[in-house]
């Protein structure tokens, strides 16, 4: 029998797998597509010899996360790419305001008025970002924090509306820039605990970065399996899970599935009823002929680009995925360009680009034309760059990925409550009805993005009950 069965080879599955294996419990992982990755993958969705990564592409979490930065992870061949600047939001007026590694030319950016009251943002907990980020990513109840005072005063800061933050700002550079950050997990600007979004995303770039995978998000998956493998950890793939009764025996079973996945599999009924997913999004991996062409200088040195003119568009664009079900007219969009620093990602002179808006959770429309006109308002001419393009929208996203319920990416909504108590109330969200039944995915705290925690921290809570029995 073994020790603990795997099921969904994503980010957390993986690293769930990875920590139980470490400590020498036998592990099997079971993927049901034909390679691990979940929401870290790269394929050839266009053209041959572009590589797209048809979900996550930036890394500011993986970066610094204190999962992935435990795990000899470079030995398996994933090396961090570093663009000249992690982030770039440009302006209709040809200008921009960035996100780059220096607190002082990020504050320029935004302009007098306001540099002043960014840095006094910041500083606080730029030297005290690594325990930080180990502090509020292991929470609740894996890890005692290391540092109690500074965890408090970040909550002080980040509890509230980002649309509270936004008034330290005087002018709409700063605004614009830090709600895009908010926007970049689908939550209403006004939402309980959208400021900490926004500040994590800014302290990441100052202290690790936003970094790409060299090669692609798949680098990340396949360092993990290796990894795993070289501990013994047995990886299958094409293996679709539909009840307990498909796994081997075990002493216990870890999902990296969806709430309402894992309440199918193993006969939970309504245990996750009232589990809420959030919208959706609308993707567009590009084979471009050149680089996107930018009319702001600073986006095109940039890894990511936020797309928004100003705090109301991109305010008006969440509520609309969100609150009054629509597409938005102007979607707010974020984009990747990882071939400005990974020529390895297209063929000599060519580039891969992708862009992603949000629309309501299942929505079956086309945003193309919506997107691209966004996109030619930054970038006049893009269209003309464009050798292929491959769309995705909710039906397509979820037919990939099916943790990405309705096309949601974050696999619950980033709202409420639910921002911090994910999938329920409960002080072991881990666990579950069954004690030998344990869930990882991003449904679980500290919630989505590639960075391995839920499953670091789920694993806790496993190798916990596999010591007692």
């Amino acid at each position: 029998m073994l020790d603990a069965v795997v099921v969904g080879a994503g980010p957390n599955g993986l690293t769930a797998a990875v920590e139980l294996a470490r400590r020498g419990f036998s592990v099997a992982l079971f993927e049901a597509k034909g390679t691990v990755g979940g929401g870290a993958r790269t394929e050839e969705l266009t053209l041959p010899g572009f590589r797209h990564d048809p979900c996550s592409a930036a890394h500011p979490l993986a970066v610094s996360s204190p999962a992935f930065r435990g795990l000899p992870l470079e030995r398996y061949g994933l090396e961090w790419l570093h663009p000249e600047l992690p982030m770039a939001h440009p302006f209709p007026d040809g200008t921009a305001a960035v996100l780059a590694r220096s607190v002082g030319e990020t504050a320029a950016s935004f302009g007098p008025r306001d540099a002043g009251a960014y840095r006094r943002l910041v500083t606080p907990f730029l030297h005290r970002w690594d325990t930080l980020v180990r502090d509020f990513m292991s929470l609740p109840l894996t890890a005692l924090p290391r540092d109690p005072v500074t965890l408090a005063r970040f909550g002080l800061v980040g509890l509230p509306p980002s649309t509270w933050l936004a008034r330290r700002f005087r002018d709409e550079r700063a605004r614009t820039l830090f709600a895009g950050l908010v926007a970049h997990v689908m939550a209403p600007l006004s939402g309980f605990a959208t400021s900490a979004i926004g500040l994590v995303f800014a302290l990441a770039a100052h202290t690790r970065g936003w970094p790409v995978a060299r090669g692609g998000s798949q680098a990340v998956s396949d360092a993990l399996a290796g990894y795993l493998r070289e501990l013994g950890g047995a990886v299958h793939t094409d293996y679709e899970v539909k009840r307990l009764d498909d796994l081997p025996p075990a002493r216990a079973y870890v999902f990296d599935t969806s709430p309402t996945a894992l309440a199918r599999i193993a006969g939970f009924g309504d245990h996750y009823a009232r589990y809420r997913y959030g919208p959706g999004v609308f993707k567009i991996d590009y084979a471009l002929d050149g680089p996107v062409p930018w009319t702001a200088p600073e986006a095109r040195r940039a890894g990511t680009v936020q797309i928004g003119a100003d705090s109301a568009e991109i305010g008006a664009a969440l509520r609309a995925a969100s609150r009054e079900k629509q597409a938005p007219d102007a979607p707010f969009l974020i984009t990747v360009q990882p071939s400005v620093v990974d020529p390895t990602r297209a063929p000599d002179g060519k580039h891969v680009f992708w862009a992603y808006g949000h629309v309501p959770h299942g929505w079956t429309g086309d945003l193309t034309d919506a997107i691209e006109r966004q996109l030619e308002r930054f970038a006049p001419g893009f269209r003309d760059r464009v050798l292929a393009r491959a769309t995705a929208g909710p039906p397509e996203l979820a037919a990939r990925n099916a943790n990405y319920v309705g096309g949601d990416i974050a696999t619950g909504a980033v709202s409420g409550l639910q921002t911090l108590l994910r999938p329920k109330l409960s002080l072991s969200p881990y666990t579950t009805p069954h004690p030998a039944v344990f869930l990882c995915s991003q449904a679980t705290p500290p919630g989505p993005g590639v960075h391995g925690m839920p499953g670091h921290n789920a694993a806790k809570a496993v190798w916990r009950r596999l010591r007692q029995t």
